[in-house]
C-alpha cells in the first residue's frame, strides 16, 4: 500500500496537538494492518474565520499537493482530504521527519546545495499564489530532501503573494522549471481545478502565462510582501 493510499484509507488515532499553528493542526497516527505512519490532520472545524479566504482551507492543502505532483517536483508531502476525521472533514498530510532547527533561512545560508530546491519553491509559490510562505514552512527532511508545507492560503484569484523566499527575485526561471509549468497555461488538471473556483483556475493560468512571457522570478519592490511572523 502506498503512503497516499494509507493516508486515504487508514484508521486515524489522535496523538496530540501541534503547538504554534494558527489553525488547529493535530498529529495523528494512521494505521492499516501492520503498517502505520504519522500525519498532520487539519480539520475544517479548527479553521479561524478569514476575510479573504472562504472556509475549507483543507481543500487548498490538497490542491497544493496535486499541483506539486502535476509539476513533477514532489515538493509537498502526500496529502489527502478525509471526510471521516475525528473532528470531521479535513486535510491529512504525511508527517515529514525533519531537522527541527532547519528552515528556509538556515538552508539558504548554510546549505548551498539546497538552492535549486528553494528556487523551485519560489516558483511554486508564484504559481500557487501562496500568501503565507513562512521560513518554518520549508523543511529539511532527514533524507536530505527539501519540503514545503502549510498551503492553506494558496490559489486566491487576487494577487496575494507573501513569502520569505525573495533571495532569488530577479533571477531567470530555469528552462526545465519553465517547461514544467507551461502546460498549466492551457489546461489545469481536472482534479486540481475541481478544488478551486473558476476565477481561481483562470488566475492560476494567467500567472503561468505571465511567467512564460517574462520568465523571471518576481522581486518585492515594496519590502512588505512577507508573512508575519517570519518563522
Amino acid at each position: 500500500m502506498s503512503e497516499l493510499a494509507l493516508l486515504a484509507e487508514g484508521r486515524m488515532e489522535l496523538l496530540g496537538m501541534i503547538r504554534g499553528s494558527s489553525n488547529s493542526a493535530l498529529l495523528v497516527e494512521v494505521c492499516h494492518e501492520d503498517r502505520s505512519v504519522w500525519a498532520v490532520y487539519k480539520p475544517r472545524e479548527g479553521e479561524r474565520p478569514l476575510i479573504d479566504f472562504a472556509p475549507g482551507l483543507h481543500r487548498r492543502e490538497h490542491a497544493a499537493y496535486l499541483l506539486s505532483e502535476a509539476l513533477g517536483w514532489g515538493l509537498v508531502p502526500p496529502t489527502v482530504v478525509r471526510e471521516d476525521g475525528p473532528f470531521g472533514v479535513g486535510s491529512l498530510q504525511l508527517f515529514v521527519q525533519h531537522d527541527p532547527l532547519a528552515h528556509y533561512f538556515t538552508l539558504y545560508d548554510e546549505v548551498p546545495e539546497s538552492h535549486d530546491a528553494l528556487r523551485r519553491i519560489a516558483l511554486f509559490d508564484v504559481v500557487a499564489n501562496n500568501a503565507d510562505r513562512k521560513g518554518g514552512h520549508v523543511l529539511h527532511g532527514v533524507d536530505g530532501k527539501v519540503w514545503g508545507i502549510d498551503h492553506g492560503l494558496c490559489f486566491a484569484a487576487g494577487y496575494k503573494l507573501r513569502t520569505v523566499v525573495w533571495d532569488f527575485g530577479g533571477d531567470p526561471v530555469p528552462e526545465d522549471l519553465l517547461d514544467a509549468v507551461a502546460p498549466l497555461a492551457d489546461a489545469v488538471p481536472e482534479q486540481l481545478a475541481g478544488l478551486l473556483t473558476s476565477p481561481e483556475v483562470l488566475a492560476l493560468q494567467q500567472r503561468v502565462r505571465r511567467l512564460l512571457e517574462r520568465p523571471v522570478l518576481p522581486v518585492d519592490a515594496t519590502g512588505r510582501r512577507v508573512p508575519w511572523p517570519l518563522l
